[in-house]
């Protein structure tokens, strides 16, 4: 059960990837779908992930380990630079796209563990936590393969790409409900802070990166909000 909840937003995101494939993506566009993106990415670290991490006793333990999420984005991104040198010419053009792929990897593992978590509670919170994850993912899914569509990537390995995005959602869950269900609220919510810290590198440092290399229509803001703001809607009305 908690598997078929997972797959709701897993299919939203690869359903964004499919629609970049359909639109002839422009730099404009594809500069506001990153600016929505991150956004959302905005919003999960801050009104979701660490209000709940902080709910414990010794707040300090979450964030430190939100801290340490900082520091892993480090060696994530030296891995990501690794690559770029490795493979060369082709390496250094996609290197960006790749750092966008996995962002929005772990921003499903984090949509993952919630579920998974959430699921622990009732099946029906796991429920309004996959719903809720469905609309925010879809974007994402289309600025990801629309980087890589902009990056000249083969369409077979987009569609492989956008197909991936499954793996780290239902691993997120998997982890969340077995592991979690068991645990104590120290060790669920410093997972989470992890998690957070993990994304806002990833958002700022990333894709609003990646986002402010093209042209940038002077109502990106406005997208980078409104992608704040819609997940802001899902947390109130749903999850509430």
């Amino acid at each position: 059960m908690v598997l078929l909840l997972a797959a709701m937003p897993a299919v939203g995101n690869f359903s964004g990837g499919l629609l970049a494939e359909w639109i002839n993506v422009s730099e404009k566009t594809l500069n506001l779908a990153l600016h929505f993106a991150a956004g959302i990415i905005l919003a999960v670290v801050g009104l979701e992930l660490m209000p709940t991490a902080l709910e414990v006793e010794q707040p300090w333990i979450p964030i430190a380990a939100f801290m340490g999420g900082g520091f892993t984005f480090l060696l994530l991104e030296k891995a990501v630079h690794f690559i770029k040198d490795r493979f060369g010419g082709e390496g250094k053009a996609t290197g960006s796209a790749w750092g966008i792929y996995l962002g929005v990897a772990i921003d499903l593992f984090s949509d993952g563990i919630m579920i998974g978590t959430g699921s622990t509670v009732s099946v029906s919170l796991g429920l309004l936590l996959a719903l809720g994850q469905v609309p925010a993912d879809i974007p994402e899914g289309f600025a990801t393969i629309a980087t890589f569509k902009s990056k000249g990537v083969p369409k077979k390995m987009r569609y492989l790409l956008a197909a991936g995005f499954t793996i780290p959602i239902l691993l997120g869950a998997t982890i969340g409900f077995w592991t979690m269900r068991n645990s104590g609220d120290l060790v669920k919510f410093s997972l989470l802070a992890f998690t957070a810290g993990i994304l806002l590198s990833v958002a700022i440092e990333e894709i609003l990166t990646e986002a402010h290399g093209k042209p940038d229509p002077v109502y990106a803001s406005v997208l980078l909000t409104s992608g704040f703001s819609l997940f802001a809607l899902l947390t109130v009305y749903l999850e509430g």
